[in-house]
C-alpha cells in the first residue's frame, strides 16, 4: 500500500502500482517539489472539501489531512513516506480494484470523495521525457446524493437530494434521485421545510450561504445538519437555472411541466448544476420535472412520522414498522414507489381511487395476481441500470437487465390481457408497458449469457454476431494454442521437463525453467549441435528466464488480435447504450409501470391475506370506521401466536368530532388513537385498511403527539418535547385535518397539567375545530362535554374480577372512574409494601376534598410509614418478615411490663 509522492513512470508502466518515494538527500531538496507533488497539490486545490483519491497503478492513494481523515474513518494504517517542505507526508490507500467498499464508508460518514484517474497511458506519458508525469484528472465527486452503484445504494429505497433555494421572497424546494432520474419540485415556507425533508429522508441537501445565515431556517435544519452541502449563492439564480433546465431538456420553455415559481426553478436548476459538477460533464439521464402542488399530498411533520413508526420503528429497525407490514413488493422500483406512496399519501380523491381500483384487480383475480407476482420475482432494477448506463458507468449486465425487464413487460401485458374489466389507471400502465421488441431481439442477440460486469472485461459479446470479432478471436485463440505447442517443442529440444512458458507485463512471453538446470540452454548450442534460439533474459533466485524470436512474433499477434477484440467489443458495447438511450424516456415508463404493477399486486396480497377492506374518500369531514384494527399490532399477534386483535369503532361527525378518551394504561388507548392515524393514512396512500368498513373524509394534515422522549441535544426535557410538538399541531391543524393526542400535560405538576390539557382541548374544539382524538388521564376533563357540543367521551372498558382488572380493549361510550394505575404497577412488578402504601395514600386522597387530604397525608402517613409485610428470599421466592414472625408467636396477655420493653428493644433492635 505504501507508495511515492515521486513518480518514476517507468516504474508504473513495468509494475502497474505506485511509484517509489523520492528520498531527499539534503535541506535544499526537500523544500523542493517534485513533479508529481506538484500535480497532486494542484488537483486538491480544486477541490478542497473532497478527500482525494489519486490513483497510482493499483491503489488509491490518499495524502497529508486527506490520509489522516480517511485512516481513521476506513481504521487502515497511516503511513508516512518521503519529505514535503521538510514535513512528513502522511499516507494511506485502498485498493483499486476494490474501492467502492471503502467508498461506501466513508459516504456514509459524510465524506465527500474526489476520483482522481489515470487520464493518459504511461507509454505515452513517457514519450515526453524519462521523469514526465502521467496526466491525471478527477473524473467524479462521489457525494451521498450522486450514488448510482449498487453496491453504494439500498435497491429499496430511493436516494434523494434535495436543494432549498429562495427568490422573490418564496421558498422553492426540488429533489432528485441521481439513481433513478425523477425529478420533482414543491413551493413551501419556513414552517413546512422540516415535514418536506422528513418525507424525503435525503441524503444530501443543498442549500445557499445566504439563505442558511437565516436563523429560522437553520433551526428548522438542525436535524439535518450532516447532510447539508453550502454552496454559493451564485448557483441558485432563478434565471440561469431556467435557461440551463431549458438546455437539458430541449424546450423553450418549461410552462409544458408545470407553472414552476421562480423559487422551484432555482432549486432545481442548483440540482443540475451540482450534478453535472461532481460529474464532470457525464449527466446522467433526468426526467422532466414534475411539480408537487400545495395540498396535493397529506401534510405529516417529522414528529408525527416517528411517532406512527411509518417506515422505522423508534430504535430505527425496519421490522414493526407500518412498512414492513404492507412491503409485499418483488422488485426494487416497486419497494421504492411503495415507499413514496406511504410517505406522501394523496388528497385527490380520483387519483385515490385509480390506485384502488388497480389494487382491486388484482383482490378480485387470484390467479392473474399469482401469475404476475410469479413473472416479477427476480426482476432486476432497470431504473438504476438505465441511470448507470446514462452517465457512462453501466457495464454488460446492465444491458442484460433491459433485456430481462423488456421480457418481464411483455409477459405482463400478455398475463393481464385476460382480466376483465381493466381500470383505467391500470390501461394506462399497461401501454408504457412497451417491450420495444426490436432492441430487445438486438440486445439479446448481442450479449452472451455469461456476461462480465465492465465492458472493459471484454467476453460479452455472443458468438456469430460479429465475423469480424470473431475472426479477431479465433487468431488471438489459436496464437495461444501456438504458444502451448512451442512450450512442448522446447521441452522436447532441451529435455527440461520443467520448462514452462510464461507472460508478465514487463517481459511479456518468455520461456522459464529452474536455475539448476539452466546450464543446459546457457551454452552456445543445445543437443544436437544446432544453434540455440534462446536469449537470456533474466536470472532470479530459483529460476532463469528466456525470450525466443518466435515467441516474441507470436506476441505481437496475439496481443494485437486480443487487444483489437477488445477495441471493437468496446466500440459495440458503446453503440448499444447509444441505441438503448435513444428509447430512454420509454424505457424509464416501461420500469416505473412494471412498478406499479408490483405495488397494486403486493398490496392485493397484503390486503386478502389480512382481511383489508377497500376504503371508500369522501370530500367530507365526516369518518366512520367500523371493526378498525391496528395493522402492525395485529400482524404481530397473528405471527407470535398470541391471538386475535379486538377490534374497534371510530366515528367522526357533527356532534363527535372531538373524542375524550379516558381509562387506565394498558388498556389500548394508545393503540387505538394510532390505528385511526394509520387507517387513514393508508386509505390515502391508495391501500385496502385494515377494518370491516371504512368510510374517510379527507385529511388535509395528519398530527400525533404520542410517546414520550427527551432531546438532550437541544437542551430540551420530555416535557419541553411535548409541549414544542403541541404547540406545533395548535398553530398548524385546520379543519380538515386529523389530530391525535395522548397524555398531553402528564411531563409537569398535576394541576399544571391539567390546566395545560384543559385549555388544549378547548383550543382544539373551538379554534382549529379538527377531527381529533384526545386521549387522558385527567378524568376533570369530561365535565367539558357539557358545553363542548363537539366533544363525546369515550373510555377503554376494564373488568373487574375477584380482585384483579382484566383489560378488554374495548372503547365504549362514556367516561372511565378509575386509572388503575396502581393495579399496572402491580403487574409491572413493584415491590407489594410500595403498592399497599400506596392503596392507602389513594384511599387518603380519595376520602376528602384533595388539597385537604394532602396536607392530612403529611400528617398522617409519613415517608416510609408502611413497613413491608414481607421479604425476598435469597431463592427469590417472597418469605415473612422476621419481626413479624416474632410478633406472631407472642402472646400480648400473658407479657409482664419488663417483658414487653425487652421485647420491644428486641424488635426494634431486628429492625
Amino acid at each position: 500500500m505504501g507508495k511515492a509522492i515521486a513518480e518514476n513512470v517507468n516504474s508504473e508502466q513495468q509494475t502497474g502500482a505506485s511509484a517509489t518515494l523520492s528520498v531527499a538527500r539534503d535541506k535544499k531538496s526537500q523544500n523542493r517539489s517534485t513533479p508529481m507533488m506538484d500535480q497532486y497539490l494542484s488537483i486538491k486545490r480544486a477541490h478542497p472539501d473532497s478527500l482525494l483519491f489519486y490513483r497510482m497503478g493499483d491503489f488509491f492513494e490518499l495524502f497529508f489531512d486527506d490520509a489522516v481523515q480517511a485512516a481513521e474513518a476506513l481504521d487502515i494504517t497511516l503511513t508516512k513516506r518521503g519529505k514535503h517542505l521538510g514535513e512528513d507526508i502522511a499516507m494511506c490507500g485502498v485498493p483499486a480494484h476494490s474501492h467502492e467498499t471503502y467508498l461506501e464508508r466513508l459516504i456514509r460518514k459524510g465524506f465527500k470523495v474526489a476520483i482522481c484517474e489515470q487520464v493518459e497511458d504511461p507509454v505515452e506519458a513517457r514519450k515526453r521525457g524519462y521523469k514526465a508525469v502521467v496526466k491525471r484528472d478527477v473524473v467524479r465527486i462521489v457525494t451521498p446524493g450522486t450514488l448510482t452503484e449498487d453496491t453504494l445504494l439500498d435497491a429499496r429505497s430511493n436516494n434523494f437530494m434535495v436543494s432549498i433555494a429562495t427568490a422573490k421572497g418564496e421558498l422553492g424546494v426540488a429533489w432528485v434521485d441521481v439513481s433513478t432520474g425523477i425529478l420533482f419540485t414543491q413551493a413551501s415556507d419556513e414552517a413546512a421545510i422540516p415535514s418536506v425533508l422528513a418525507r424525503l429522508a435525503p441524503g444530501e441537501i443543498l442549500i445557499s450561504e445566504t439563505l442558511l445565515s437565516r436563523e429560522d431556517l437553520a433551526a428548522r435544519l438542525a436535524d439535518w445538519r450532516d447532510c447539508l452541502s453550502i454552496e454559493p449563492a451564485s448557483r441558485f439564480d432563478s434565471e440561469n437555472a431556467r435557461r440551463r433546465l431549458q438546455q437539458i431538456f430541449n424546450v423553450d420553455t418549461l410552462e409544458a411541466f408545470g407553472a414552476f415559481s421562480r423559487a422551484e426553478v432555482a432549486a432545481a436548476g442548483s440540482l443540475v448544476t451540482y450534478i453535472e459538477l461532481t460529474q464532470k460533464g457525464h449527466m446522467p439521464r433526468i426526467a422532466p420535472p414534475r411539480q408537487y402542488a400545495r395540498g396535493e399530498v397529506m401534510e405529516i411533520d417529522a414528529a408525527t412520522r416517528r411517532n406512527l413508526e411509518l417506515t422505522s420503528t423508534l430504535m430505527g429497525e425496519r421490522q414493526g414498522s407500518l412498512l414492513s407490514v404492507l412491503d409485499r413488493t418483488l422488485t426494487g422500483a416497486g419497494a421504492r414507489l411503495l415507499m413514496t406512496q406511504l410517505g406522501a399519501p394523496l388528497t385527490d380523491i380520483d387519483a385515490i381511487n385509480g390506485r384502488l381500483d388497480a389494487i382491486q384487480c388484482f383482490v378480485d383475480s387470484v390467479s392473474i395476481r399469482d401469475d404476475i407476482r410469479g413473472i416479477l420475482r427476480g426482476t432486476p432494477d432497470l431504473e438504476r441500470a438505465l441511470s448507470r448506463i446514462s452517465v457512462g458507468r453501466g457495464g454488460p449486465r446492465d444491458l442484460s437487465v433491459i433485456t430481462h425487464v423488456l421480457d418481464v413487460a411483455a409477459r405482463i401485458r400478455a398475463g393481464i390481457a385476460g382480466m376483465d374489466g381493466v381500470p383505467k389507471a391500470m390501461e394506462a400502465a399497461l401501454e408504457s408497458l412497451d417491450p420495444h421488441v426490436r432492441l430487445h431481439e438486438k440486445l439479446s442477440a448481442a450479449l452472451s449469457e455469461d456476461l462480465p460486469l465492465q465492458a472493459r472485461d471484454g467476453g460479452f459479446i455472443q458468438k456469430g454476431y460479429s465475423a469480424e470479432l470473431d475472426g479477431l478471436r479465433a487468431l488471438r485463440d489459436d496464437s495461444r494454442r501456438l504458444i502451448a505447442n512451442l512450450q512442448a517443442d522446447y521441452r522436447g529440444m532441451t529435455g527440461i521437463s520443467t520448462l514452462k512458458v510464461r507472460h508478465n507485463n514487463v517481459l511479456g512471453y518468455f520461456v522459464e525453467v529452474p536455475a539448476r538446470q539452466a546450464d543446459k540452454i546457457l551454452v552456445e548450442r543445445v543437443p544436437g549441435g544446432k544453434e540455440g534460439p534462446f536469449i537470456h533474459r533474466q536470472t532470479m533466485a530459483n529460476a532463469v528466464r528466456f525470450s525466443t524470436t518466435e515467441l516474441g512474433e507470436l506476441e505481437g499477434k496475439i496481443a494485437q488480435a486480443g487487444e483489437q477484440a477488445l477495441a471493437l467489443e468496446t466500440e459495440m458495447f458503446a453503440a448499444l447504450s447509444a441505441m438503448v438511450m435513444e428509447h430512454a424516456e420509454s424505457l424509464a415508463r416501461t420500469a416505473r409501470s412494471v412498478a406499479i404493477m408490483d405495488v397494486s399486486a403486493g398490496l392485493a396480497e397484503r390486503a386478502v391475506a389480512n382481511r383489508y377492506v377497500r376504503p371508500v374518500l369522501t370530500d367530507n369531514r365526516d369518518m366512520t370506521i367500523v371493526a378498525g384494527r391496528h395493522p402492525v399490532v395485529e400482524d404481530a399477534l397473528k405471527r407470535n401466536g398470541d391471538g386475535q386483535f379486538v377490534a374497534n369503532h371510530t366515528q367522526f361527525a357533527d356532534g363527535g368530532r372531538l373524542w375524550l378518551l379516558t381509562g387506565p394504561n394498558m388498556a389500548g388507548k394508545s393503540t387505538f388513537l394510532r390505528q385511526n392515524a394509520l387507517i387513514a393514512l393508508m386509505a390515502q396512500m391508495g391501500s385496502y385498511v385494515p377494518a370491516d368498513e371504512a368510510r374517510i373524509g379527507v385529511v388535509d394534515r395528519l398530527f400525533s403527539r404520542v410517546g414520550a422522549a427527551d432531546d438532550l441535544a437541544r437542551g430540551r426535557s420530555t416535557f419541553m418535547v411535548e409541549m414544542v410538538e403541541t404547540a406545533a399541531i395548535l398553530h398548524q391543524a385546520g379543519p380538515n385535518s386529523l389530530v391525535i393526542l395522548d397524555e398531553i400535560g402528564r411531563g409537569t405538576a398535576t394541576f399544571d397539567g391539567l390546566s395545560i390539557a384543559w385549555a388544549v382541548v378547548e383550543q382544539l374544539h373551538e379554534v382549529n375545530q379538527c377531527r381529533a382524538l384526545f386521549a387522558t388521564h385527567y378524568h376533570e376533563l369530561t365535565t367539558l362535554s357539557a358545553r363542548l357540543n363537539n366533544l363525546s367521551c369515550y373510555n377503554m372498558r376494564v373488568k373487574e374480577w375477584e380482585g384483579d382488572v382484566i383489560f378488554l380493549h374495548q372503547v365504549e361510550a362514556g367516561a372511565a372512574d378509575r386509572s388503575y394505575g396502581i393495579h399496572v404497577g402491580r403487574l409491572a412488578g413493584l415491590p407489594p409494601g410500595v403498592i399497599e402504601h400506596a392503596e392507602q395514600i389513594l384511599r387518603t386522597l380519595e376520602a376528602g376534598e384533595q388539597s385537604s387530604a394532602l396536607t392530612r397525608l403529611a400528617d398522617d402517613l409519613p415517608l416510609f410509614a408502611a413497613q413491608p409485610r414481607q421479604v425476598a428470599g435469597g431463592d427469590g421466592h417472597e418469605k415473612s418478615h422476621p419481626v413479624m414472625d416474632e410478633l406472631n408467636k407472642i402472646s400480648a396477655d400473658d407479657l409482664t411490663p419488663r417483658e414487653a420493653l425487652e421485647l420491644l428493644y428486641k424488635l426494634k433492635g431486628m429492625l
